[in-house]
Order: structure tokens, then sequence, then C-alpha cells
């Protein structure tokens, strides 16, 4: 998996993407206590709205950034975009007032949701061949799951010698780090976008969008990202309230749980790369989606019983919920990659991007006010609930068997794109035959 690394572009992008993660990982830490400062006893809720509000930043922001990012250099895009993080962290410390977190959180989001789709969407230009950018994105979930850990642990040592304000220092080094890293790869050209999202305006600023409703793995790929959200939201809001309320065990075991989400994630990350060369994408996503619901049955069984038993329990439902989510997380690149020609990938990525968080718009609320209300036993139900009715219409929308391969040709594709495994070359075009089960997606308009 590490051998990608050898590349020097990817290797500069990647550890920006660290570096960076770990810069967030500490401003997490800080936030909540700068909250706490704040409101007091109010700082649930500020932390509640601050996420929504990150939520609202994502679902709004990476379309309209998509529909000019072909006018600006991908490095100026990313760099500018790690600056003005940067500069928020630089601010943070000095709000006194909880209307001035949530505007400065709005920026540090808005910068996020401009950076993150830009990186994916550069990742398969430089890294084209499709076992070299699978395990790329088995090292961006292993960088997710590490941030979870190491952040928080990193944060606890630092705060044992300083205030939690110097904690947004790190966060200021880890963007300009990013900043410096992403400035100093050399990035290959985007393709000219000549082809679905090209133009101005709002068209382009939906074409990611109208790619994902046309193409229906993408359409079972946005009914997955909901059973990912029943089950992330699950653990990230009600972790502290299983822990500590339902099994009254320490600060410390709050920790312990998320690191067992975490290393679930991992642990099949580091898999994935071998098993996707057996298994198909559509095999691997819905038997993760198939998992996470059996994980809702289990947290059932940890919520209404009694017993010394539930805390490992809890841990070995955490630890499933992390694996699975990763069983469906990691091959979502290589389904968009295959899905949109290269002059399409940013809107594509922005789309994932800005549809994906809508799912934990609804999730992360559901979790948290229905769980408050009526109880965890309800929420549980409602969540796992959707995560069936999510995994059962994924299926449905992403056929099982191809239909009768047709041969067909593609032109503007460059020689290492993925659909043209197998392809021959016939002047300026590429001719191969495949079943249309892509029919209706941007690489077969019209056949």
């Amino acid at each position: 998996m590490f051998f990608v690394l050898r590349d020097r572009t990817y290797r500069h992008l990647f550890t920006a993407q660290v570096i960076a993660l770990t810069g967030t990982g500490l401003a997490t830490v800080a936030l909540g206590l700068l909250a706490y400062d704040i409101a007091g006893a109010d700082a649930g809720s500020v932390l509640g709205t601050a996420l929504a509000i990150k939520m609202v930043a994502y679902v709004v922001i990476a379309p309209a950034v998509s529909a000019v990012a072909g006018r600006l250099p991908r490095r100026v895009l990313m760099a500018g975009s790690d600056l003005v993080r940067a500069a928020v962290a630089v601010a943070l410390p000095f709000v006194d007032q909880v209307w001035q977190v949530y505007v400065l959180i709005f920026l540090l989001q808005a910068a996020s949701a401009a950076f993150t789709p830009t990186f994916q969407a550069v990742v398969p230009d430089v890294l084209p061949a499709e076992r070299d950018y699978t395990q790329a994105l088995s090292l961006s979930r292993l960088a997710y799951d590490l941030e979870s850990l190491f952040s928080p642990a990193l944060a606890a040592a630092l705060l044992s010698v300083v205030t939690y304000n110097w904690l947004f220092l790190g966060t200021v080094a880890g963007f300009l780090g990013s900043a410096a890293l992403v400035v100093s790869a050399v990035l290959p050209k985007p393709r000219a976008a000549d082809g679905p999202g090209a133009g101005s305006g709002r068209p382009k600023a939906t074409a990611g969008a109208r790619l994902f409703l046309a193409t229906p793995r993408l359409r079972a790929l946005l009914a997955l990202d909901l059973a990912v959200a029943a089950a992330s939201a699950t653990v990230t809001v009600d972790s502290v309230v299983y822990v500590r309320h339902v099994l009254g065990r320490g600060p410390a075991d709050v920790s312990l749980a998320l690191g067992a989400y975490g290393g679930g994630s991992m642990a099949v990350a580091l898999m994935l790369p071998r098993v996707l060369e057996k298994l198909s994408d559509r095999t691997v996503m819905l038997r993760g989606a198939l998992v996470l619901t059996l994980a809702f049955a289990g947290l059932g069984a940890v919520t209404a019983g009694g017993g010394a038993w539930r805390w490992p329990a809890l841990l070995a439902v955490w630890a499933v919920f992390g694996g699975a989510c990763s069983m469906v997380l990691t091959p979502t690149g290589r389904l968009i990659r295959r899905s949109a020609p290269p002059e399409g990938l940013a809107a594509a990525f922005a789309a994932q991007f800005s549809l994906s968080h809508s799912c934990w718009l609804l999730t992360y609320p559901l979790a948290g006010w229905l769980g408050a209300a009526a109880g965890l036993a309800p929420a549980v139900a409602a969540l796992g609930a959707i995560a069936l009715a999510a995994a059962l219409t994924a299926a449905r929308l992403w056929p099982a068997r191809e239909p009768a391969a047709t041969e067909h040709e593609h032109t503007g594709l460059h020689p290492g794109h993925p659909h043209l495994a197998g392809a021959v070359r016939v002047g300026d075009t590429w001719r191969h035959s495949h079943s249309h089960s892509r029919v209706g997606d941007v690489l077969h308009a019209g056949r």
C-alpha cells in the first residue's frame, strides 16, 4: 500500500493531508474547551450549532466552488484554502462571543469545502493506474482514522503543559505546512472543461449533482452514504451517552470507545486493496451496508440489556461500525472516477462531498435530539431503520448483473483512464465493449 508514496507529488499531497488533519483534530479539542469557557453549561448547544453550520457550509459551498474551480490553478485553490483556515485558527483564541465562533467556524469549513473536493479530484490525475489509486484511497482512509486517534492523544499531552489556546497554534502550523507542501508539488494539468460541467453559473455548479442523478451506481452511492451517516452519527453523538450515562464509566473510556471505531475502520482499510483485486466495488460496498444494519441490531441489544458484558459488546459494535463504514467509503473514489470523464472529476467529487454531508445534516440532529427526547432505544431503532432502508435501496439501484456487452468508441479520454482498460486505439478514438450498466452516465451519453 505504501508503495504509492514513492511518487513525489502524491507523497507531498498525502503529507499535506495528514498534517492538516492533525491540526484540525487539535482545533476540535480546543474548540470544545473554548465553547465551555464562553457558554458554560450551554457548551453542548454551541457545539451542536457549530456542527450544523459545518454541514451547511459543506453542502452549500462545495458545488459553488466547483463552478469556478476550473478558472483557478488547483495549487492556488488548495493553498489559498489552507491559508484561509490558518487565518481563522489564528483568530479563534481571541473570540469572546458565541456569534463570533459561528462566523469563524463557517469560514473555516467553507475553506475546507473548497480544499477537500479539489484534493480528491487531483489524486486520480497524479496516480492514473487503478491499482495505485486504490492504494491511495486506502491511505486516505487511514489518515482520517489516525487523526481520530492521534489528535486527541496529542491534545491531551499538550494540555498537560499549556493552556488550550496554544492548541490553535498547532492548527495554524498544520494548515501552513499543508499549504507549503501543496505549493511544492508539481500537479498535472486538469483536462479541459469541454464536457459535462463546462460553461458557467448554475449549470456548472449543479453538473456534479446531475451526474449523480443520471448514473444508477452513483444514485446507489448516495443511498450508501445515508447508511454510513446513520452509523457514524450514532458513534459521534451518542458515544459519550453510552459510556458515561448508560454504562457509568469514566471519561477516558469515551476515548477508548471512539478508538475502537477508528481501529475497526483502519483494519478494514488496510485489507481492502487486496480484497478489491478479487471482489467488485458493488460486492464490497453493499456487504458493508449490510454489516452496518447487523451492527445496529447488536447495538439495540446493548441498549436494552444489562450487565457487565455490555461494555466489551459496545466496543465490538463500535469496531464493526468502523469496519463497515470503511468498506463503503474506501472504494467511493474508484466509483466516481469510473463514472465521470477527466474534465468532470472536480464537479463529481464536489457533488459527492456536498450530497454525502447533507446525509449527516439529517442524521446528526436525529441521533442527538431523538436520543435526548425519547431515549437511546428509539434513536437506535430509527437510525437502524434508515441504514436498512438505505442499504436495500442501494442494492435495488445498483444492478447485480451486467446487460449484454456492446462495442462502442470513446474520444477525449486520456490513455490512463480506468474506463479504457482493455480498449484498443483506433485513430483518435478508443474502441472497446462492455455491458451498458453505465448507460445514463456522462461517459456513455447517447449510447
